[in-house]
């Protein structure tokens, strides 16, 4: 005699207060759940790739200032201007290069910024490249 043969032929208990379960409503109960609430999106920050901030070299440099100047000289004109910039990620060590093309306004080399129509505001000192049609080839 098995441990279970006294109750293994009974008819399932049913609730009689209560209204029987759709398929639905049944598999509902055994759908996943959240058991670490930001889990997912800690790993997703965790994975999200930043690059090292990059210096410029004393000739990249140099050439960054004269075409700077030229920008300055040329203001008047409203040069279109393609800025490569390094934006510095606000949760992990590192950053993203990002690239804006507009007409440039006015250079505040006293705040440090490029200001161009439409209100875009981006930091001189965080500038790695600047492409112009008034620049010159050499440069």
């Amino acid at each position: 005699m098995g441990r279970y043969d006294d109750i293994i032929h009974l008819p399932r208990p049913v609730c009689r207060r209560a209204k029987p379960l759709t398929g639905a409503e049944r598999a509902a109960q055994f759908s996943p759940f959240a058991a670490l609430s930001g889990y997912e999106a800690a790993i997703r920050e965790a994975a999200r790739l930043t690059e090292p901030a990059v210096e410029l070299a004393e000739d990249g440099a140099a050439a960054l200032d004269e075409k700077l100047r030229l920008l300055v000289e040329n203001l008047p004109r409203r040069p279109e201007v393609t800025v490569t910039w390094f934006e510095p990620d606000e949760k992990k060590e590192g950053g993203a290069l990002r690239v804006f093309t507009g007409r440039l306004r006015r250079v505040d080399e006293a705040a440090g910024l490029l200001l161009f129509e439409g209100g875009r505001r981006l930091p001189l000192a965080a500038v790695r490249g600047l492409e112009s049609e008034i620049f010159p080839d050499f440069l």
